[in-house]
């Protein structure tokens, strides 16, 4: 299967093969949430911490004596009804959310995400956004062309979450250019993740031959060399 190459200005200059393996996978919702909440849960930090009774100050001494006070009788200050007292069931950083994801199924996660956007016509190819020096208003003027040339007129009007922009490798003069837009992520081919693709409508795909293959090695596992 072949997809449509861009240039900057938004032209058609050809077309680059698509692996089926990557860009031609059943969309399975069941898989990629499993993947996403665990990806999610990975990522919590798990820093929120309360202080019991036993570790909160003061408690030395019987408030007052147990009987004849006419009050309810209390053994110390530590006790959670009273205020400074410790934390009854409050969250205790100890706690671990990390989930266990087999890569293959993060892998086929990738690929059914990759997928279910390509038929949505939200993934571009481009051929390259190579820059001699960072500058913002050379990203936005290809944002602009992108947007046009390609028919995605969201692309450059879109507010929040508008695209991920995918590198073969790693280039700052466009990550340096592109950081300005609150709208705009950008991203290496081998780092991107389900979580990253569903969080932005589209996705452009820069280097567009060297990127795929990236992603193809990522998703398809090398066959074994016998021997």
């Amino acid at each position: 299967m072949n997809a449509k190459v861009y240039s900057r200005e938004g032209k058609e200059t050809g077309d680059v093969t698509l692996p089926e393996a990557v860009f031609s996978v059943s969309w399975n919702p069941d898989l990629v949430h499993e993947v996403v909440v665990g990806m999610q849960a990975n990522a919590r930090a798990g820093t929120a911490h309360t202080k019991d009774r036993s570790e909160v100050r003061g408690g030395g001494r019987k408030p007052w004596k147990q009987k004849g006070t006419g009050r309810a009788r209390h053994g110390s200050r530590r006790s959670p009804i009273w205020t400074g007292g410790g934390v009854t069931f409050g969250p205790r950083s100890e706690k671990d959310f990390s989930v266990k994801i087999n890569k293959k199924v993060r892998a086929k996660a990738l690929a059914s995400v990759l997928s279910k956007k390509l038929v949505d016509n939200e993934v571009l190819f481009v051929d390259s956004l190579a820059m001699d020096e960072a500058k913002t208003k050379t990203a936005k003027e290809i944002l602009t062309a992108l947007a046009k040339g390609t028919g995605q007129e969201s692309l450059a009007t879109k507010r929040k979450n508008a695209a991920l922009l995918v590198l073969s490798e790693r280039n700052l003069a466009v990550e340096k250019s592109f950081r300005n837009f609150g709208n705009i992520e950008v991203a290496q081919a081998k780092d991107i993740n389900p979580v990253d693709l569903l969080t932005y409508k589209y996705v452009v795909v820069a280097d567009a031959p060297a990127s795929v293959e990236v992603l193809e090695k990522r998703i398809v596992p090398a066959t074994p060399k016998s021997k």
